[in-house]
């Protein structure tokens, strides 16, 4: 999705609905991350959040989202990669 310079996502429908907004505080630091996860159902969501949360300490969501006439599900977790918790990938 091309935003035009200082646009808003939420004004694009690029804010999932339900997920809130990503704050200033979840990136306020260098190796500070927000993940958003895209998948086709809840237990592919929840891999690719374990595969993360195995390197790097995680945030971790407990629940996917869906939207209404959208396939699939996203589920949004934060990262500190400063944190180095595991072997590489």
């Amino acid at each position: 999705m091309n935003v035009p310079a200082g646009g808003n996502l939420q004004e694009h429908g690029g804010v999932v609905p339900g997920m809130k907004p990503i704050s200033e505080a979840h990136v306020a630091q260098p190796g500070l991350a927000v993940v958003d996860v895209a998948a086709c159902d809840d237990q592919t969501a929840f891999a690719v959040q374990e595969l993360l949360a195995g390197r790097w300490a995680t945030a971790s969501a407990d629940r996917t989202t869906r939207v209404p006439g959208e396939p699939g599900v996203r589920l949004r977790c934060y990262l500190d990669v400063r944190q180095d918790l595991g072997p590489q990938l």
